[in-house]
């Protein structure tokens, strides 16, 4: 089969490999698009934990049941789905067990032709969606899901905040918010992404870039139940002062630096929660998909590449040009 392949030179290469061999409970399935994500971006530059040579990528996929292993309902075969990239998450749902991992490293995952994966992990594609739109939920919109529902607890009449609104996590955050209820407002790094993201249901957005942003958003809402926020950098200390008293803070990456100095006594007085996120668990994701089913919810995929020229991908996610999920075409 074909698959993008990433060696120890940190370059991913188009390489014919072997079709993998299924052991019990696993299917192999064949990929119509794969989705990617800001950790493939990190783990071709070398900065990510538990690298291995080479390795395929990829934890987003869509496509067909092709074989089935040992103890596996045949029923399976031909069915169209996309794949829970969520493994091992273990037993307690408050946080991820000792022996979780992510499609993609260890495990090869959906920049290739086929994968295999247990049967557990398999879920029907929506039928509303092609392969390119369902391909882009798995992580992203798991990730988003689980900030905003279980750690966040939304709840329709909420004020939330986005930050970071043209990520994947971002944009499907807007839409499971919009979806529950919620007043939406967001930060973005231009008018063009802020006007996106209003065509997808939020209300306002602001240029996190502009010295006041902060007090913009304040001016807008007057403050927020719920904040999901990606970033975390120098910005992070501002949050506290536009959250309403009980206020939920998630966060669930730093691809703007650490946490900065801030002032705790606004957390204690306005007694503001901060809240760690990662992924999420089965019944997550199925709540995910149905939340998707029933609201006939769209994917934003801002642009589709053929597999062979998955480079040009990781480089447009480098960029952090996007606004949604950057999609490979497999087959």
């Amino acid at each position: 089969m074909k698959a993008i392949v990433l060696e120890a030179n940190e370059k991913n290469t188009l390489k014919e490999v072997e079709k993998p061999v299924l052991q019990a409970g696993e299917v192999l399935v064949q990929i119509k698009a794969a989705a990617l994500n800001r950790r493939d971006y990190w783990i071709t530059i070398g900065k990510y934990a538990g690298i291995k040579y080479p390795t395929i990528l990829g934890s987003d996929g869509s496509g067909i049941v092709s074989e089935v292993g040992q103890g596996v309902d045949a029923a399976w075969i031909g069915k169209e789905v996309i794949l829970n990239p969520s493994h091992d998450y273990g037993d307690n749902p408050d946080f991820q067990g000792k022996d979780f991992k992510i499609l993609g490293l260890p495990e090869d995952g959906t920049f290739a032709e086929y994968v295999k994966t247990k049967a557990e992990y398999l879920y029907t594609k929506p039928a509303h969606l092609s392969w390119e739109q369902a391909a882009a939920i798995p992580l992203a919109g798991l990730t988003a899901y689980r900030a905003l529902f279980t750690k966040g607890r939304l709840k329709a009449g909420d004020k939330v905040l986005i930050v970071g609104a043209g990520s994947g996590t971002g944009s499907f955050a807007i839409q499971w918010a919009v979806a529950a209820g919620a007043t939406v407002y967001v930060t973005s790094s231009s008018a063009e992404k802020i006007a996106l993201a209003k065509g997808l249901g939020a209300t306002a957005g602001v240029n996190y870039k502009d010295a006041d942003w902060a007090e913009q958003l304040h001016a807008l809402a007057s403050g927020f139940d719920v904040v999901i926020d990606s970033a975390l950098g120098e910005g992070f200390a501002k949050l506290p002062d536009i959250c309403n008293p009980g206020a939920r803070i998630v966060t669930f990456g730093g691809t703007a630096g650490d946490f900065p100095a801030f002032n705790a006594r606004k957390f204690f007085y306005k007694q503001l929660q901060l809240l760690g996120s990662m992924m999420g668990t089965a019944d997550e994701f199925k709540a995910m998909l149905d939340m998707v089913d029933t609201h006939q919810i769209v994917p934003v995929v801002d642009e589709v590449f053929p597999l062979e020229h998955a480079n040009e991908a990781i480089t447009k996610m480098e960029k952090s040009s996007q606004f949604g999920k950057i999609v490979l075409k497999v087959s």
